[in-house]
């Protein structure tokens, strides 16, 4: 099993923020299967302040271009993401259209 970390912002906005968890409470059954047909095993979305962090473990049939394909494919994916675009913004850093920046790891014990 393979672990992938990830960051993005939200709009610094307490509203914005609170209505974008209450989606988070509710994922709509076809995103949710389209994670687990992806490959992965286990995804954890944390937040302090307006910044997420996302913890991804896949499988060995996981890769981000395959995810990327599919999700590319899918209305219902396209029409989650476009109504989460409303509460998120990118990184600083992110490169034009990046959403969610993969991280670095940088300590393990």
């Amino acid at each position: 099993m393979e672990r992938y970390c990830l960051a993005l912002d939200l709009k610094d906005d307490p509203t914005l923020i609170a209505a974008y968890e209450a989606y988070h409470k509710a994922v709509w059954p076809e995103i949710l299967e389209s994670i687990h047909s992806a490959g992965i095993e286990s995804l954890d979305i944390y937040r302090t302040g307006n910044r997420l962090f996302m913890i991804v473990e896949v499988n060995d049939k996981f890769s981000f271009e395959a995810k990327n394909r599919a999700d590319s494919e899918n209305q219902k994916v396209q029409e989650w993401e476009t109504l989460m675009w409303q509460y998120q913004q990118a990184l600083p850093f992110a490169k034009p259209g990046e959403k969610w920046v993969l991280m670095d790891q940088i300590f393990k014990l």
